[in-house]
């Protein structure tokens, strides 16, 4: 089976091609997320998604909204539960405990974690 993972810009379409725009224009303009460390910093595809995004030397991954802004898109290392903070904000009451542990984590470091606290 062929890898869909791509760093290769020779299989990015059209569609893929104006999303890459879209993230460089949004790291212009509003800089890579506060927890995204900026080392390696590559652009990749995946084929079987169709997602376009950041990844760097950590194996972080960026994506862009649609207000041209750069957010990091997680991905919990017991469940595999992925998305944004906001995605698995919603999630955490359903996720295990070492997963609710990892994703105070995440919370924390990003100066978020009495969103959890709180409701």
């Amino acid at each position: 089976m062929d890898n869909p993972y791509t760093e290769n810009l020779a299989d990015f379409g059209y569609r893929e091609q104006d999303e890459a725009k879209d993230i460089f224009e949004a790291w212009k303009l509003n800089g890579l997320p506060s927890d995204f460390e900026n080392d390696g910093v590559k652009l990749a595809f995946n084929k079987n998604s169709g997602y376009v995004f950041l990844t760097n030397s950590e194996y972080q991954v960026a994506m862009c909204d649609g207000d041209k802004k750069l957010y990091s898109f997680y991905s919990s290392p017991y469940e595999g539960k992925e998305g944004s903070f906001e995605d698995l904000k919603e999630e955490y009451e359903d996720m295990n405990s070492e997963d609710k542990e990892w994703f105070f984590d995440v919370a924390e470091n990003i100066n978020r974690q009495q969103e959890l606290t709180n409701g």
